[in-house]
């Protein structure tokens, strides 16, 4: 007796292979049997009936910030509405542990600045009970939870909780801080840790402004810490840096030879975000360069690709927008969004404001990062990769505008400074209007670059970043996205559907060293999905205030998915989310 089977569906494995019809079954959450020749005729539970939809392996998430999240959202939204099964957690160095008792809040200031989620919402929302990372592990196993998740160590709570204020003074770590962050990091990986992350941003600041702790360590440090993988046959370590880009190209070789020496020291699998960078525009050529050469001579290393541009989206309620620091609309800015867009349509107001200049808005006090005062002095020149973000008539959002979409254009048509056209177009009706900025991956006006990211044989599908920038994306919908654009609707350079698939799920997985998920086949775990192809789009992005403290933040419902199982539980379905609670914290080194 199986408990139920799916009948006729088209079979996308997660191999790599040709997509097949086949009849799958389960049993006890594992796949039980794939009929490729004939159908299952032994008795079942429940028979569904799948012909014309496919049949996926569950997604596996990569580069997610639910750290905190975790503890008061049981179903990891938005990740869920996008086909996701399982997320990793304690990226690009910041998250929740190991802390020391009483200093909890620099933490969410270190989370809220580098990662845009609201202090308020994770002060309110983060039920602490833990010190150390197995503490902070076993703490989320024990609350009931959607999908299955793994975590890695950051970089920061770690220099945090040996160094103390010498973490943010950017002081060298000594021989003892060292050996005390590998101790620390050690005993997470044998606790089932699934490996250890650092952040090396120009971009990441704390909710003051502060360089993140780790900014700026050391190849002393960083190898030092690394060597607590030393013997074990588990673990990644992850990576996001910049190359001191806004300081120059001459720092990139620096930061690179450090990269290698991380990757040697850790003797584990090193992936790193992969951007078409603004300014920099070059230095993804240069990585994907050096990427080949370090695994012709045997490094490990990966790089995380984006499934479209890296940017944000604009609007009067969302965390940013061009006009937040200029003083005539700072004076209407407390208003309610309706009010505050009917202020911004009187004439005299609007004349003030695009008269002035912005404030800078980067700096001491602020999280807000150097390059938005860098794009706002030439804001005439980049509205050229500023577009409308759907309309009343066609809402689904275009992530692959053409310039003449764009404000640049639409100001020129009409006569009138760029400035303008954005000023209008966020005053209209409600405030409600949005606004999408591609920043990284778009120098050339289309997804070109990130077509050529995908078909690297290095890459993983990764920096959905889900969980967090809440305010400005909702990049846990890149999933959806790739099985749209890039499979279904894009003119040319397509992506065949099983490569797709096979990023999603089984490369990811793989990776990690994740044996039991990812290809649909017998003794797998059944993490599946099950797709109308037809409906599947990525749905509208839309600002919801549903987190702790009343935060908003941006929520995509993925569209055409019929139904998303965890271990063989149905967590999603055509209806919505399910009460079904089968995930759990997967512990490597323990046998899955």
């Amino acid at each position: 007796m199986f408990d139920w089977l799916l009948e006729g569906a088209t079979v996308v494995d997660g191999t790599g292979a040709a997509p097949y019809t086949a009849d799958v079954a389960v049993r006890d959450g594992r796949i039980a049997e794939v009929s490729r020749d004939a159908r299952i005729t032994a008795p079942a539970r429940q028979r569904i009936a799948a012909h014309g939809a496919w049949l996926t392996p569950g997604f596996v998430d990569i580069h997610t910030h639910y750290d905190g999240q975790a503890t008061w959202d049981e179903t990891f939204s938005p990740s869920i509405w996008h086909g996701t099964t399982t997320v990793v957690m304690g990226n690009c160095g910041v998250g929740f542990a190991p802390v020391v008792k009483g200093r909890e809040a620099e933490l969410i200031k270190l989370m809220e600045g580098v990662e845009d989620i609201p202090g308020s919402a994770l002060a309110e929302g983060i039920r602490w009970g833990w010190q150390s990372f197995p503490e902070y592990m076993d703490a989320l196993d024990a609350m009931p939870h959607s999908l299955d998740f793994l975590l890695q160590v950051p970089h920061d709570p770690l220099r945090m909780a040996v160094m103390g204020e010498r973490a943010f003074s950017q002081r060298v770590a000594g021989a003892e801080d060292i050996a005390a962050m590998r101790t620390l990091l050690r005993e997470a990986l044998q606790a089932g840790a699934a490996g250890f992350s650092t952040g090396r941003s120009d971009n990441h600041r704390t909710a003051e402004g502060k360089e993140t702790p780790a900014a700026e360590a050391d190849a002393a440090e960083l190898c030092g810490i690394a060597g607590a993988f030393a013997g074990l046959d588990h673990g990644v370590v992850q990576l996001v840096s910049d190359f001191d880009v806004l300081r120059g190209p001459d720092r990139f070789d620096a930061e690179w030879a450090l990269v290698e020496q991380l990757a040697r020291a850790a003797g584990r699998p090193l992936s790193m975000t992969w951007l078409q960078r603004d300014p920099g525009g070059a230095q993804w050529l240069a990585m994907r360069e050096r990427v080949d050469a370090a695994v012709a001579a045997g490094l490990p290393l990966y790089l995380q690709a984006a499934a479209r541009g890296i940017g944000v989206i604009l609007g009067l309620d969302a965390s940013f927008h061009p006009f937040a620091g200029f003083p005539s609309f700072k004076e209407i800015a407390h208003l309610p969004l309706p009010e505050r867009a009917a202020a911004m349509r009187d004439p005299a107001r609007r004349a003030r404001v695009l008269a002035e200049p912005s404030e800078r808005m980067a700096g001491d006090g602020t999280p807000i990062p150097p390059l938005v005062d860098i794009l706002l002095a030439r804001i005439e020149l980049i509205a050229g990769r500023m577009f409308p973000l759907g309309d009343a008539q066609n809402p689904a959002p275009d992530y692959e505008p053409t310039v003449m979409q764009s404000f640049l254009v639409r100001a020129r048509q009409r006569g009138c400074s760029a400035l303008a056209a954005l000023y209008d177009h966020l005053a209209e009706g409600d405030g409600r209007q949005l606004i999408y900025f591609p920043i990284f991956n778009y120098n050339e006006g289309s997804l070109d670059v990130v077509g050529q990211m995908l078909r690297h044989p290095r890459a993983l599908a990764g920096l959905s970043d889900a969980g967090a920038h809440v305010g400005t994306i909702c990049d846990a919908s890149f999933p959806s996205f790739l099985l749209t654009h890039w499979v279904q609707r894009r003119e040319k350079d397509r992506l065949p559907l099983e490569r797709a698939v096979e990023m999603l799920a089984a490369r990811n997985a793989r990776y990690l060293g994740l044996a039991d998920r990812g290809t649909i086949a017998p003794g797998q775990r059944a993490d599946l999905n099950l797709i109308d192809p037809q409906r599947l789009g990525v749905g509208t992005p839309q600002l919801v205030r549903d987190l702790p403290a009343g935060g908003r933040r941006f929520l995509q419902r993925g569209e055409g998915y019929l139904g998303t199982w965890v271990a063989g539980r149905c967590v999603r379905n055509e209806q919505g989310l399910t009460d079904e609670r089968p995930g759990r914290l997967v512990r490597l080194g323990r046998g899955g």
